[in-house]
This record gives C-alpha cells, structure tokens and sequence, in this order.
C-alpha cells in the first residue's frame, strides 16, 4: 500500500465524516401541515434569496461532497491509487 493510497483513505474518510454532518444538520424540504396539502410553497423573498442563506450554502456542500465522494470512491475500488 503505498503512501498515496493511504492518505486518500485518510482523506475519504474525512469527507464522509463531514457529509454525514451536513446532511443531518439539513432541515426538511417539506415541514410542518403545509407538507399535507402538497407543500405549496409562495414565491416569497425568502424564497427566492434562499440559495445565499446557510441551506443553500448546505446543499451546494452536500452536491459538491457527494460528488467528490463518488470519485474518491471509484479511484479507490479500480486499484488506480
């Protein structure tokens, strides 16, 4: 095993760990009775400004992770390390 392998290892852990807390500290996309109804949802200010508060900063984390996760993870299974 060479010293590469072993610090992406180290590295791919670390990234799941981190992807597992951000996708817990999530809130549900549909919450509350408003969820019963089908979850209309108005085209309000927060709405619209929501990609810049700390849930689109979440989710554009969590695409980026899971994305780099996916990756790591094939290099890892094909041996290329």
């Amino acid at each position: 095993m060479s010293a590469l392998s072993v610090f992406v290892g180290i590295v791919y852990i670390l990234v799941c760990l981190v992807l597992v807390v951000i996708v817990l500290s999530q809130e549900g996309k549909e919450q509350g009775l408003g969820a019963i109804g089908g979850g209309y949802t108005p085209d309000t200010y927060w709405n619209k400004i929501k990609g810049h508060s700390r849930e689109g900063v979440l989710k554009k984390a969590t695409v980026v992770l899971t994305v780099f996760f996916v990756v790591v993870s094939i290099l890892l299974n094909t041996r290329f390390l």
